[in-house]
């Protein structure tokens, strides 16, 4: 588990965060892979889990204290580059993440329910198997699939000396349905859904930088909330993320029980045509 982090998130126009830019260089330095890009940015593809009621995106949406959310990451369509399992939780105002990078063609594997084997992960570090194994059973307690692929350009800038402290600047933030476990930088009908406005993350462990109260002020920065994944489901519309074939229930109430109760039979309908035996 990485050391607890804080993210103060602010949505910005592009004046701003071009400003912000020149603001930190003599703070940090470039993340290597934004090196020569358009934009300083690289790529970021996240491939999002849920339940079939979407139980994670309404954690979110309802502000529960301690909730989590089920990614698997990717930067590009090359079949050998290595693909991420992460856990995103919020515990209060602290984010903590864990993080296992495997070989792309152990990912059906492991989403089947399966730990890779040694030569399948990218790294021999014992904490991403942990991260990996912790996944997989959240996973399977949430009855949580693939639900949608978020993009975006991501603009990092990090300390040079670790990692304690890192700004990133998220543009182009787009989002689809998925339920299928296609790595591919293709997306469906996707939407924006904070363009033109860019997302300024300001992330650090232990102390709170002195000079990041001076870049708030120089910049007249206002707090604000910004889930790529729940703002991105709740722009397009719920609906479109319910998998194929489910129902959600209704609200709780004596006009929707009837309602409710033939949506319930109608799942466990489908549910036992769908059986089959060896």
């Amino acid at each position: 588990m990485q050391l607890q982090r804080w993210e103060l998130k602010y949505i910005v126009p592009e004046e701003t965060a071009l400003g912000v830019r020149e603001f930190v260089r003599p703070y940090l330095a470039l993340d290597e892979y934004g090196v020569g890009r358009p934009n300083l940015s690289y790529p970021i593809h996240n491939l999002y889990l849920d339940s079939d009621d979407l139980r994670i995106y309404w954690g979110t949406i309802n502000g529960d204290k301690n909730r989590y959310k089920l990614r698997i990451r990717f930067y590009e369509d090359n079949a050998k580059a290595p693909i991420f399992f992460e856990i995103k939780r919020r515990m209060n105002d602290a984010i903590l993440k864990q993080r296992g990078g495997v070989k792309r063609p152990a990912v059906a594997a492991v989403l089947a329910g399966h730990l890779p084997a040694a030569d399948e992960l990218v790294s021999g570090d014992a904490r991403q198997l942990v991260a990996i194994q912790r996944f997989v059973q959240l996973m399977l307690s949430d009855q949580a699939a693939p639900t949608a692929h978020v993009y975006y350009d991501r603009e990092a800038w990090i300390s040079p000396a670790d990692n304690s402290v890192r700004i990133t600047m998220d543009r182009n933030v787009q989002i689809s349905p998925e339920f299928t476990l296609r790595f591919t930088s293709a997306m469906d009908g996707p939407i924006h859904v904070f363009s033109p406005a860019v997302i300024l993350e300001l992330k650090f462990t232990g102390r709170f930088p002195g000079w990041f109260n001076t870049l708030v002020k120089v910049f007249n920065l206002r707090l604000s909330s910004a889930s790529k994944y729940a703002d991105g489901i709740a722009k397009r519309g719920e609906s479109f993320f319910y998998r194929p074939g489910y129902a959600p229930l209704l609200s709780c109430s004596p006009e929707n029980a009837t309602e409710n109760k033939r949506a319930r039979q109608e799942r466990i309908a489908a549910l036992v045509a769908g059986r089959t035996c060896d």
